[in-house]
């Protein structure tokens, strides 16, 4: 088990905005980041905007948009080969070991869906160089991930507004 890897998972809300709140603290301290976003894909987030005023974090988005969901028309062929491509890209910026602080977003569901090998997270996370941090985001964990991790955080949905999301509303 390694302390220094973060998961954050489950139903509720609030797994990115947790993981953005390490990344805030640790560019404060003139950390190096580097956030990796699976699934998202083309949507506009505010915190794209934010991150980009921070020359200490890194944005990657790799993800081809939601699978399957909110009108998704593409292949999950497209969607795999979009989600593999970015964990070689993340795998090759990581090891390379310029980052102190990595944030794969939304790697859980990539797992979960069988868009990226649990076998190639574990061996990224279990390799990874020895200064660099990791947070792991996104629903459905896989148990191997979550073992290990030092601190895992479960969000779960207590009360949701129905339709909020979907309003805009979400901050």
């Amino acid at each position: 088990m390694k302390s220094d890897v973060i998961v954050h998972t489950g139903n509720g809300k609030g797994k990115t905005t947790a993981a953005l709140g390490v990344v805030l603290r640790a560019s404060g301290y003139g950390h190096k980041i580097l956030i990796v976003q699976f699934i998202k894909g083309s949507w506009r987030y505010g915190e794209m905007d934010a991150l980009a005023r921070f020359d200490n974090v890194e944005l990657l988005r790799v993800g081809k948009g939601f699978v399957g969901i909110l009108g998704d028309k593409l292949p999950f062929s497209e969607h795999q080969a979009a989600a593999c491509a970015g964990l070689a890209e993340a795998r090759k910026k990581i090891m390379a070991g310029e980052y102190d602080l990595v944030v794969l977003d939304e790697i859980n569901n990539a797992v979960y869906m069988d868009l990226v090998p649990l076998d190639d997270v574990l061996d990224l996370v279990e390799n990874r160089p020895a200064k660099t941090s990791l947070i792991l985001t996104g629903r459905y964990a896989h148990p191997r991930l979550i073992a290990l991790a030092g601190l895992v955080t479960e969000m779960r949905d207590i009360k949701h507004p129905s339709g909020a999301f979907r309003k805009g509303i979400g901050f």
